[in-house]
């Protein structure tokens, strides 16, 4: 059965299509600057990348070119074999816990929440309505970044400001990273053969959060009402105090949207290390003595083994500690700096196991308190794990439906 996973972004477009449940990839590909000048595509198959210069008008343009390589390459005769479409959505507020159908209603919702996912939402959206447009008997559903998170109590997730901005407005911690958090936390119970476990999960890229999971379940994470709260990233402030931005406002003489700009896209890495967000080059500066990138990494990795001892105390414990996406997988320097910072709690790392990029390890020694992994993110599909779920769902209950009626 072939399910396909979408990410669309404001002017982008990723896809994965799985033969489930062997879960098996058999074409990817990446649609960008859609709506805009000098739009391209990339197809990956069978190890080869094809890259392929045409206009894409909008979001349906990419969704009707995504069919055409599935087609061109043999990998459906007809868009009917596609039987479901997953699509990633950041923001679900407190109405989506788990992967849902893309109904009227439920679009209604997502559309609704932009105003807490002003980017990423309406993208999603658009690639709802080009998917329903150009595969209408494929089942849409939706997955969450949000969902995942929904498992923490009040007393995780409020913040303590009137209770009525939680009724009203919805000011709330929500988190995000959902779907990779659920993706690694279950392949590590997988790799330690339990499912009584408790688990911190560190997604570290240009965007990053931790997560605290007990036995499956999320009891707290780092980001909170939008992806700019928790730790310092690439280009967000991450926690701060907050009076901070009313005294800037008044310095700068700048507008909320100015000062949402200065927070979200010139702050974290960049900000304090003037030079760039990419963790790569602070490295490369702190190489050549750059006394400011070197009090970024500083910042950024203290933020993270903050957060990490906050969640091993309020686990009671922890079972084993998780290092995925980007910087996660693939920065030695930052890893190492996390490990040892959390040696008072008997971590023991690895150099030599620690010296890897991009697959999955074990990076701390036998004698380590808290054995410490590598697990590559699959957050296309942790989607289509759940679209395929979902779909069986209402396979089975229109055949217990249809035998009642016989």
């Amino acid at each position: 059965m072939i399910v396909l996973s979408v990410n669309a972004g404001s002017s982008s477009l990723k896809f994965q299509a799985f033969d489930m449940p062997e879960e098996t990839v058999l074409i990817s590909g990446v649609f960008e600057r859609i709506g805009m000048k000098e739009s391209f595509y990339t197809i990956k198959l069978n190890g080869e990348k094809i890259k392929k210069e045409v206009e894409l008008k909008n979001h349906e343009r990419a969704m009707e070119l995504v069919m055409e390589e599935l087609i061109d390459n043999k990998i459906v005769e007809s868009l009917d074999e596609i039987k479901a479409i997953g699509h990633r959505i950041a923001q679900g507020g407190p109405y989506f816990d788990k992967t849902e159908e893309m109904t009227d209603e439920n679009i209604k919702k997502v559309k609704e929440l932009s105003v807490l996912a002003p980017l990423h939402n309406p993208a999603a959206v658009k690639g709802i309505k080009a998917a329903m447009e150009v595969v209408p008997n494929a089942l849409q559903t939706g997955a969450f970044d949000t969902a995942f998170h929904q498992t923490i109590e009040e007393e995780n997730y409020m913040y303590p400001v009137p209770y009525e901005w939680c009724e009203k407005y919805k000011v709330r911690k929500y988190g995000f990273h959902g779907t990779s958090h659920k993706y690694v936390s279950s392949r590590m119970n997988e790799i330690l053969g339990r499912y009584n476990t408790k688990l911190i999960t560190c997604h570290i890229g240009n965007g990053a959060s931790v997560s605290a999971i007990k036995e499956g379940i999320c009891v707290n994470t780092s980001m909170g009402l939008t992806p700019n709260s928790g730790l310092m990233m690439g280009s967000r402030c991450g926690d701060m105090d907050a009076t901070v931005i009313t005294y800037m406002m008044q310095q700068l003489d700048c507008t909320a949207e100015e000062m949402d700009t200065i927070l979200n896209k010139q702050s974290g890495l960049l900000g304090i290390s003037g030079i760039s967000s990419d963790s790569r080059d602070i490295e490369d500066g702190i190489k050549i003595g750059n006394q400011r990138c070197n009090l970024a990494q500083k910042m950024f990795t203290n933020r993270i083994i903050d957060h990490i001892a906050k969640y091993y105390v309020e686990l009671g414990g922890c079972d084993a500690i998780v290092f995925t996406a980007g910087i996660g997988e693939n920065s030695i320097h930052t890893r190492r700096e996390i490990l040892d910072g959390l040696a008072v709690l008997g971590v023991k790392i690895d150099e030599e196991a620690n010296d890897c990029r991009g697959i999955e390890r074990l990076i701390t020694t036998e004698d380590s308190s808290i054995p410490c992994y590598i697990i590559p993110t699959n957050e296309e599909l942790m989607i289509a794990r759940d679209t395929y779920a979902l779909y069986q769902q209402k396979e089975n209950k229109k055949e217990l439906e249809a035998n009642e009626i016989i």
